[in-house]
Order: structure tokens, then C-alpha cells, then sequence
């Protein structure tokens, strides 16, 4: 007598596979595939103005590692903006969410008006700065000239005009850091903190020594996400200085972009979106390795 086979798979397993079928099939499309096709692109000789699509190996690697623009400027900029735009951000978001964490009048108010940049896309945020910090006509340089101050051409110069871009990611994502922050404060047990109000403690004690180390495990995830979207960044440097002035504020992304959309090298721009994507998965799994350590001790 034969017996029937158990199909591979139960009721309830293929209808758990027919609700992520969806976003796996988008995944696959837009994930997936680019990568592949930009895989095989840094791999051939593929310009898209002449798309011989030769296969050169390894060359657009060794051309992008040993480019000197690449190793000089856009390394140690992308990584100065990812340290910077990171710790400032948090530092800035950790002191509005201690400040929030305290009940006072016009609470709610004062937390809808710090959540406003969450709200203001990042390209809108760039033309706003821009404007303000015009050396011509710009508000910045009006207030300093209206009190007694020369007014500064502060985007044609290479670190105030890394300032401006540094000063445009960190007012954008303060308000993200201090949302999440403030949460994790609000989720801290409140017995330690009655005791050491009763002991007398200071309140740089308190902080130091209960609610930095109890905050640490959110702190280092929010630090490792955001570390690795800031090595990314494109949208705020292109609509402010687009690399420049010459190409002393490229990062990374733009570096990759000006080779492939502007030199229409798509096998030399791919080879370069590579290289940056082995860099920050490296980043990013030193980086969970420290979540992990953190939130085991």
C-alpha cells in the first residue's frame, strides 16, 4: 500500500509565502537585479556613449582604489561627514530629549516644532541653506554685516562649505535621534533614579552613571543606522556644492555618480558602487558587532 506524501509545505506556510510574495518580488526587481546588472557592468568596458561591453576584469577596481581623488578626497571626506554629522546629531538629539523628558508648560508645542525638519525633504533643506548662506544676498551674511562683521562666501570655500553641509544633515536628523531618544528615556525603570533622588545625588551623576549606561543599547543602534544611511549621502552635497568648490566636498556617492551619469563610464561608476558597498557592509558588521557586545554586557 503506498503512503501519501506530506506536501513540502502546510496550509499555513504557503499562505505566509503568498503575503511576502509581493514585497519579495519588488525586492528581487529593484534590489536584486540592479545589483546584478551593476555587478556585470564593473566587470566590462561599458560606456554609454560606446558600449563595447568588453570584458576587462578586474581594471575599473584597480583604477577606482588607486585613484588618487578617490583615496585623498572622497574617503576621508565621507568618513569626516559619517563621524561629525553622526555625533552631532546625537549629541544635539540627546540633550533636546533630556530636556523633553521633563514635563513643563507648552510640552507639546515645543516637541511638533523640533519633529518639523522630519517633515522637510532633504533636497528642500539644501536649496533653504543655500540661500541663506549666499554670499551675495543671504541672511547669514545680512545679520553678521548688520553687526559690524564681514559676511563670508561660504560656499566657494572648501570647510566652510563642508560646515554648511554638515550644519544641513544634522539639523535634518536631530529631530530623528531625539524621537527615538526620548522614547528610550521614557522606557527607563524609574525606581534607580527615585533612590539616587534620594540618596542626593548630582545630576551629572545620575546622568553619567544611570542614564547613559542604561541608554548605551539605544544609543548604539540608533548610532549604527544612521552611521550607515550618512555614508550614503547624496541628495544634500549635490543640491548644495555638487562636490565642489572643485571637488573638495565630494563624497562618495557623488563620486560614484559623477563616474557613471556624468562621464557616462557605467563600468567604472559600478566598479566604484561596489567598492563603497564592500566598504560600508566592513563598517556595518564591526558596527553590529558592537551592538552586540553592548547589549550582552
Amino acid at each position: 500500500m503506498a503512503v501519501a506524501r506530506r506536501p513540502m509545505f502546510g496550509e499555513q506556510q504557503r499562505f505566509m509565502l503568498f503575503l511576502i510574495a509581493p514585497a519579495a518580488l519588488l525586492l528581487l526587481l529593484f534590489q536584486v537585479l540592479p545589483i546584478a546588472i551593476g555587478a556585470n557592468a564593473s566587470f566590462r568596458d561599458w560606456a554609454l556613449y560606446n558600449p563595447k561591453k568588453v570584458w576587462v576584469g578586474l581594471a575599473h577596481y584597480e583604477a577606482v582604489i588607486t585613484d588618487p581623488a578617490f583615496l585623498e578626497v572622497v574617503l576621508p571626506n565621507t568618513f569626516l561627514f559619517m563621524v561629525i554629522s553622526v555625533l552631532g546629531a546625537l549629541v544635539v538629539g540627546l540633550g533636546l530629549a533630556l530636556l523633553l523628558n521633563r514635563p513643563f508648560r507648552g510640552q507639546k508645542i515645543v516637541q511638533t516644532v523640533l519633529m518639523v525638519p522630519l517633515m522637510v525633504a532633504p533636497v528642500i533643506a539644501a536649496i533653504m541653506m543655500r540661500w541663506m548662506f549666499n554670499d551675495q544676498f543671504g541672511i547669514v551674511n545680512a545679520v553678521l554685516e548688520g553687526l559690524g562683521m564681514e559676511g563670508q562666501p561660504w560656499l566657494v570655500q572648501r570647510w566652510t562649505a563642508f560646515g554648511v553641509i554638515l550644519l544641513t544633515d544634522i539639523w535634518l536628523w536631530t529631530p530623528w535621534f531625539t524621537l527615538l531618544l526620548l522614547a528610550g528615556l521614557q522606557s527607563l525603570p524609574r525606581e534607580p533614579f527615585e533612590a539616587a533622588e534620594i540618596d542626593g545625588t548630582s545630576t551629572w551623576r545620575v546622568f553619567s552613571h544611570l542614564t547613559l549606561p542604561m541608554l548605551q543599547p539605544v544609543i548604539v543602534v540608533c548610532v549604527v543606522i544612521r552611521a550607515i544611511d550618512a555614508f550614503r549621502t547624496f541628495d544634500i552635497v549635490w543640491t548644495l556644492t555638487g562636490g565642489g568648490p572643485g571637488r573638495s566636498t565630494e563624497l562618495f556617492s557623488l563620486y560614484a555618480y559623477v563616474l557613471a551619469f556624468l562621464n557616462l563610464d557605467l563600468g567604472r561608476g559600478s566598479a566604484a558602487a561596489i567598492v563603497g558597498g564592500l566598504i560600508i557592509l566592513v563598517v556595518g558588521i564591526v558596527m553590529y558587532r558592537l551592538v552586540d557586545r553592548v547589549t550582552k554586557s
